[in-house]
């Protein structure tokens, strides 16, 4: 078993134990991710990023991990294979934007 499947099987039990996937469908997995990350934008706001990690690390932190969360959630929850997805994407990336 894979690292990121191992994090998202913990995931889920600490979701399961709590009930909490009946609350989960993709549309507020979505949406949650979208709040989480602007929640992060607000430890950057206005600030330099150097004052940004000196005066929010831990939050930043902890904002990071909720996008996180929820976005391996919802790739469980829609059986995609994260480790695919995102090579797929890069791949992708690579092609739109060569090193040229």
């Amino acid at each position: 078993m894979s690292d990121i499947q191992h994090l998202i099987n913990e995931i889920n039990k600490f979701r399961d134990r709590r009930n909490w996937r009946q609350y989960h469908n993709p549309k507020d997995l979505a949406i949650s991710i979208s709040i989480e990350a602007a929640e992060l934008l607000e430890d950057f706001q206005w600030i330099t990023s150097k004052e940004a990690l000196k005066k929010n690390e831990e939050n930043i932190r902890e904002e990071i991990a909720d996008v996180l969360i929820y976005s391996l959630m919802l790739c469980s929850d829609l059986g995609l294979d994260v480790k695919e997805i995102v090579e797929e994407k890069m791949e992708k990336n690579g092609s739109k934007y060569p090193v040229e």
